[in-house]
C-alpha cells in the first residue's frame, strides 16, 4: 500500500513538473513576448522575467527590443535631372509596438522583407525630387533626415520606429562612371592643347620681339660704329693732312713703308711691277730721288 502510493505521488510530482517546466517561460533584457493560443495572440509580455502560459494550447513567440538594422542592395535611382545613380543606404528601427509587428509581419525573419520595398520605395521618393549635385555633395545630411522621416511614415503600420537613415555610398552606374571619365580626360587634353597653343603664340610673340630688338640694337650698333669709324678716318685724314703740310717728304716715306708692308707681307709674295715703278723709290734710294 505504501508503495503505491509512493509511485503515485512521483507520477504526480512528475507530472506537475512537466506542466510547470511546459507553463514556465522567461523573457530577457533585450526581449518582449507575445502569448499565442492557437496562433490567436492572448498577452503582450514586456517585463523580463520568468511568466506562465498555458501548457500545449499556447506558445510564445519573442520580438527583439533592440535596435535593429534594415540591409539592403544597393538600388539604382534616378535623379531630378535623369542622372543614373547607384545608391547603398540602410536604415535603424525599433519595434515599439510588438502586436502589431507580428500581426503585420508575422514570423521576425520576414522582417526584411516585410520591410524593404517601402524603405526602398521611400529612397525613390525622396532621392527622386533631387538633382545628381545635391544627393552628392550638398545637401546629403538633409536628405538622409527626409528619408527617414519617409520611411517612419509608411513604417508605422508595421509597429516599428525608424531611428535612423543613412547613405554608406553614392555613385554614378559603372558605365556612367567610365563615360564621364573619358569625357574629363578628354576635356583634360583639350585643356593642355590649348594651354600648349597659347604658351607656343607667347613663345613666337616674344622670339619675334627679341629678334626684332636684336636687329634694332645691331642696326643702332653698326650705326654707331659706322659713326666711330667715320670720325676716325676723318680724324686720321686730319693728321696725315698735318703730317704732310708739315714734312710732305717724310710723309711720302712713310706712306711708302706702309705701301711696302702690306704689299710684300708673306713668305711667297709675287709682284710684277717694272724696276723703274714709282713703287721701289726708296730702294735703295733713301732719299727717294731718282
Amino acid at each position: 500500500m505504501n508503495r503505491s502510493v509512493a509511485i503515485g505521488a512521483g507520477v504526480v510530482a512528475l507530472l506537475v513538473a512537466i506542466v510547470a517546466y511546459l507553463s514556465a517561460f522567461t523573457v530577457g533584457m533585450t526581449q518582449q513576448a507575445i502569448v499565442l493560443q492557437f496562433g490567436d495572440p492572448r498577452a503582450v509580455v514586456t517585463e523580463p522575467g520568468l511568466h506562465w502560459k498555458l501548457p500545449i494550447v499556447q506558445n510564445v513567440v519573442y520580438i527583439d527590443k533592440r535596435i535593429l538594422s534594415l540591409n539592403v542592395p544597393p538600388e539604382e535611382i534616378i535623379a531630378k535631372d535623369r542622372k543614373r545613380l547607384v545608391v547603398d543606404a540602410f536604415a535603424r528601427y525599433r519595434i515599439v509596438d510588438s502586436l502589431r509587428f507580428y500581426q503585420s509581419v508575422g514570423d521576425p525573419r520576414n522582417s526584411t522583407n516585410r520591410l524593404q520595398p517601402n524603405f526602398v520605395s521611400s529612397l525613390r521618393n525622396v532621392l527622386g525630387d533631387h538633382t545628381l549635385e545635391e544627393l552628392v555633395r550638398d545637401n546629403r545630411a538633409g536628405l538622409m533626415k527626409r528619408i527617414q522621416t519617409a520611411f517612419n511614415g509608411a513604417a508605422q503600420q508595421f509597429g516599428i520606429e525608424v531611428v535612423d537613415v543613412r547613405i554608406r555610398r553614392a555613385d554614378l552606374p559603372e558605365q556612367n562612371s567610365q563615360a564621364i571619365f573619358q569625357r574629363m580626360q578628354t576635356e583634360r587634353e583639350r585643356e593642355a592643347a590649348e594651354i600648349r597653343a597659347q604658351g607656343n603664340e607667347e613663345g613666337q610673340r616674344i622670339r619675334s620681339r627679341a629678334d626684332r630688338e636684336v636687329t634694332v640694337i645691331v642696326a643702332e650698333a653698326e650705326r654707331d660704329a659706322q659713326i666711330v669709324r667715320g670720325e676716325g678716318d676723318a680724324t686720321r685724314n686730319s693728321i696725315y693732312a698735318e703730317a704732310y703740310s708739315a714734312d710732305p717728304e717724310f710723309f711720302a716715306f712713310y706712306r711708302s713703308m706702309e705701301a711696302y708692308r702690306e704689299g710684300l707681307a708673306g713668305d711667297n709674295t709675287t709682284m710684277i711691277v717694272t724696276p723703274d715703278s714709282e713703287f721701289f723709290r726708296y730702294f735703295g734710294n733713301e732719299s727717294g730721288r731718282r
